[in-house]
C-alpha cells in the first residue's frame, strides 16, 4: 500500500469504529508509525510504505479502533508547546488546561514559589517553570505512578530535572493527599483537581472512562469535593496576598467562586476558555488571612 492508501484506510476504519477525529488521528498514527512528518508523507504519498511500517500502522490502528487514546499509543502529548510523556497512569494534558497555565503566568513573577496539587503528568508546574525565571515548584499527587511520569517529564523539559536548584528555579514532586505532606508557604497554589461528578463518569467517551485514571476524574457526588478541601485547607500553605488558581468544569464557575469568596479570597475571577465556557477560577488571599499573615520561606 502507498502512504496515501494507508491514510485513507485509517480514516475509514476509525470512522467505522466511531472515533470522532478520524482524519487527524489517522494522520498522527501514520506519522508515528512511518517515522515521517506529514509534509514528507504528502510529498511521497504515492510511494509504497515499507512492510514493517504498514504492520505497525495497522497495529496502532486496531488499538485506536478499540478506543485506546491516541496519546497512549504514541506516548506523548503536546502541551504549551512542550512534548510531555503520557501513560495510562496520568490524565492526558488537554488544551483547556492551557487556559489555566496562561492565567497563572499573567500573575507569576520571578522567584515566586508555586504549589501544584494533583500534578499528574506535571504538565502545569513544569510549563510554569519552563516559561518563567527562578521560580520554584512543588507538585503533589496521591499516585506514585503519576509522580514517576511527572519526574521523567521534568527531566526531559527542565534543565537538571527534578530537584535542580530547588530554591532558585527547581521543581520537586512528593506523594501526598493534597496538603498532607506539604510544608511551608507558597505565593501561588494551582490545581486541576478531579471535578467530574461521580454519576457522570459512566457517560463520558470510552477513551476517558475506560482508559484514564478514575481517581484523576472523580470529584465526588457534585464534582466539588476537592475544591472544598483545597479552599478549606490552603490558608496555612498560602502566603498572605498569595493566589489560588483552579481549573473547573464548564458549569462549576459560580459554585467555586462562592467557595473562594466565603473563605476570604478577594477579587475572585471566572475565566472562560476559547469555546466561551467557564474554565478557570482564581482569587487572592487577603493579607492577614494566610500563614501567619506574612510571606514565609519554604522548607521542603
Amino acid at each position: 500500500m502507498t502512504y496515501r492508501e494507508l491514510y485513507a484506510e485509517g480514516i475509514r476504519q476509525l470512522e467505522q469504529a466511531g472515533v470522532a477525529d478520524a482524519g487527524p488521528d489517522a494522520r498522527l498514527l501514520a506519522e508515528f508509525a512511518c517515522g515521517r512528518d506529514w509534509g514528507a508523507l504528502l510529498a511521497h504519498g504515492d510511494d509504497p510504505a515499507e512492510p514493517k511500517k504498514q504492520e505497525e500502522f495497522f497495529r496502532l490502528l486496531r488499538e485506536r479502533c478499540r478506543r485506546i487514546p491516541l496519546q497512549h499509543l504514541t506516548g506523548s502529548q503536546c502541551f504549551m508547546g512542550l512534548d510531555f510523556l503520557v501513560t495510562p497512569d496520568v490524565l492526558i494534558p488537554r488544551q483547556d488546561t492551557e487556559i489555566l497555565v496562561e492565567e497563572v503566568l499573567r500573575h507569576l513573577h520571578d522567584g515566586m514559589r508555586v504549589l501544584d496539587l494533583c500534578t499528574g503528568s506535571g504538565c502545569i508546574i513544569i510549563s510554569l517553570l519552563r516559561y518563567t525565571n527562578a521560580c520554584s515548584g512543588l507538585g503533589t499527587d496521591i499516585s506514585k505512578e503519576a509522580l514517576a511520569v511527572a519526574r521523567e517529564n521534568a527531566g526531559r523539559i527542565l534543565d537538571g530535572g527534578e530537584g535542580a536548584v530547588w530554591q532558585e528555579g527547581g521543581v520537586r514532586f512528593i506523594e501526598s493527599d493534597l496538603f498532607e505532606r506539604v510544608e511551608g508557604a507558597f505565593d501561588v497554589i494551582v490545581s486541576n483537581p478531579p471535578y467530574i461528578p461521580t454519576g457522570v463518569i459512566e457517560t463520558l467517551m470510552p477513551e476517558v472512562r475506560e482508559h484514564e485514571p478514575r481517581k484523576a476524574l472523580d470529584g465526588g457526588g457534585d464534582g466539588l469535593l476537592f475544591y472544598r478541601r483545597i479552599v478549606s485547607e490552603c490558608r496555612q500553605f498560602l502566603a498572605g496576598g498569595g493566589m489560588l488558581f483552579f481549573e473547573i468544569g464548564y458549569d462549576q464557575g459560580q459554585a467555586v467562586r462562592s467557595l473562594m469568596e466565603e473563605a476570604g479570597f478577594l477579587e475572585v475571577q471566572v475565566v472562560k476558555d476559547y469555546g466561551g465556557l467557564d474554565r478557570v477560577v482564581y482569587g487572592t488571599l487577603g493579607f492577614g488571612l494566610g500563614r501567619n499573615g506574612r510571606k514565609e520561606e519554604i522548607y521542603v
